[in-house]
């Protein structure tokens, strides 16, 4: 019998996000239990260091009641302080005391950093990772970055020819400068939507009416981010559509939010009474299709790998769809809607996590191989060099004077 997959899962961080990706990360704890996975909770903190979640804790918030709560934000970032290291052995990663003993608390095969916004979904932790040269599940560091920054992504999609809102940008520096925070969104009709442009969650985000402060709702965005991006609002349905896999990925079922007040904002998203999903959406044929085929576009447009969430807003009476945004590590509670628009199509949340990880050491055997091969190349080129090197300089020895 083979040994279990030990499968580190990162959670919490320092973006506002923290409570919603404690709630994740408890989901694909229990869908990972059971499953052939040995699994350590690593926390981290809003400071950004890491704790070591006790088995014991983990084992009974998994495996305990509760798990039918929509949001089970009972998983903490506690445990004693520890480090992340790279194994002794090649594709792995250590969980060391972070005391002069250095001690090793547990091996890792691969991440699952379920961790949401800035520090976390934006290449930062993937790029900690690369380093450590573990898997990890999910996008890379570039797609990681574009997808959680707004404007580096609306440009992908535009380049792409993945149609999107019409929107501006600017940064704080721009707004201080101006003595009429109109002047800088000319072009664009109310209502608007006012968005920092790294924050997800709705974290930040206001809506714009005739009549409402334009003001206060850019130095709200400013207050998480020093980068504002300000979208025309659409008058329709919000749809949503999820990613999945590799070189070849699969679009799942398309999910609508059905929302009060004009737009899904952070309150409606996890503390609303009422499920605001409805799994699947009730469109034409022709409009299901063409969401899948954009939402495969929009993931190839950020380069994307394993996963992600594609928001869409439609204009039912115009006819129009428009990419509102991706989202590289959407929420993971049995309640999120990527694993139910999944569930609609018969792919339950632990084979969803399962491909997940085998995904992830896909892309590092393709690596490794990669490097494999560039650096025989290279020693190849090299050896090739010094031989022509060699033959020149006998020739020109033998040639008579």
């Amino acid at each position: 019998m083979s040994a279990p997959v030990r499968i580190g899962i990162l959670f919490g961080g320092p973006s506002a996000e923290h409570e919603v990706s404690c709630a994740s990360a408890l989901g694909v704890a229990r869908a990972l239990a059971g499953g052939g996975y040995r699994t350590v909770a690593i926390g981290v903190t809003r400071t950004g260091g890491l704790r070591l979640v006790p088995d014991a804790v983990l084992a009974e918030l998994r495996d305990g009641a509760g798990a039918d709560r929509a949001i089970d934000d009972r998983l903490t970032v506690t445990g004693p302080p520890v480090e992340l290291r790279a194994g002794r052995r090649p594709g792995t990663a250590v969980v060391t005391a972070a005391n002069a003993s250095g001690a090793v608390h547990a091996e890792l095969d691969v991440v699952f950093p379920v961790l949401h916004g800035p520090f976390g979904e934006d290449g930062v932790v993937q790029g900690l990772l690369e380093s450590l040269g573990v898997p990890y599940v999910g996008c890379g560091i570039l797609a990681a970055a574009v997808g959680m920054n707004k404007v580096a992504m609306k440009r992908a999609l535009r380049a792409e020819g993945v149609p999107i809102t019409p929107h501006v940008a600017f940064d704080a520096q721009t707004y201080r400068a101006t003595d009429d925070p109109e002047k800088l969104v000319v072009g664009l009709r109310r209502p608007l939507f006012v968005k920092p442009a790294s924050m997800g969650s709705s974290i930040g985000i206001s809506r714009v009416a005739e009549g409402d402060d334009l003001a206060a709702a850019i130095e709200e965005a400013l207050r998480h981010d020093q980068v504002v991006v300000v979208e025309q609002g659409v008058t329709g349905r919000e749809l949503e559509c999820a990613v999945l896999g590799g070189w070849r990925p699969e679009a799942s079922a398309v999910g609508e939010v059905r929302v009060s007040g004009g737009w899904f904002d952070y309150r409606q998203k996890y503390f609303g009474d009422a499920d605001p999903m409805v799994v699947p959406a009730v469109l034409p044929g022709e409009v299901t299709d063409r969401i899948r085929e954009l939402s495969l576009r929009a993931f190839a447009a950020i380069g994307g790998w394993g996963l992600a969430r594609v928001d869409f807003l439609y204009d039912e009476a115009a006819g129009e769809l428009y990419v509102n945004e991706l989202n590289t590590m959407p929420g993971f509670t049995a309640h999120s809607m990527y694993p139910k628009v999944w569930a609609a199509v018969g792919v339950g949340y632990r084979e969803v996590v399962d491909r997940l990880v085998r995904l992830a050491f896909a892309r590092h055997a393709e690596r490794a191989a990669t490097a494999r091969a560039a650096t025989a190349a290279t020693a190849a080129t090299a050896a090739n060099a010094a031989n022509a090197a060699a033959a020149t300089a006998s020739a020109a020895a033998g040639e008579p004077r």
